[in-house]
């Protein structure tokens, strides 16, 4: 597996079916969820309730899986490699829940190509990325794929 060449800015051509990044890690706090609770608006007990959750199997309160997915955008995005040239986040596609994400985990995430289409009618194409979010222990928390257009060189 070929490691991508990250540099700020990446167009549709530079990427390479099987090319791959691991981003630098960051860790979920409690800040965290509690804001992205607010944000969302989603009260559940797992994720805000230290005794209710306590009494779960998980047996301790959990990140949203969706505040996860959102990290893991940011962390992507602090590469560089679509800065300027990514006209839209089109789809996030088959993603599965593992493993939960407590508060103190630390993740980072493995992207690989997996697909290209060109779409030259909006002036760019399709880069699909095999992504998966890793937790401290090597472990798989998330799995999927995310489908970004990105420009073309030439417009």
């Amino acid at each position: 597996m070929a490691e991508l060449d990250v540099h700020k800015g990446m167009y549709f051509e530079e990427f390479e079916i099987g090319q791959s990044v691991t981003t630098g890690g960051r860790t979920v706090t409690e800040t965290d969820i509690v804001s992205f609770t607010y944000l969302s608006g989603d009260w559940n007990a797992i994720h805000n309730n230290a005794e209710y959750a306590a009494q779960h199997p998980f047996g301790q309160r959990v990140a949203h899986g969706l505040l996860v997915l959102s990290i893991a955008t940011g962390l992507a995005n602090q590469l560089g490699f679509m800065e300027g040239t990514v006209l839209a986040f089109r789809e996030v596609g088959a993603w599965k829940f593992s493993l939960p994400t407590y508060i103190g985990d630390t993740i980072h995430v493995r992207a690989t190509v997996s697909d290209k289409k060109p779409m030259r009618r909006l002036g760019g194409g399709l880069v699909t990325f095999k992504v998966e979010i890793i937790n401290q222990n090597d472990q798989v928390a998330q799995r999927g794929t995310w489908t970004i257009l990105v420009k073309n060189r030439e417009q």
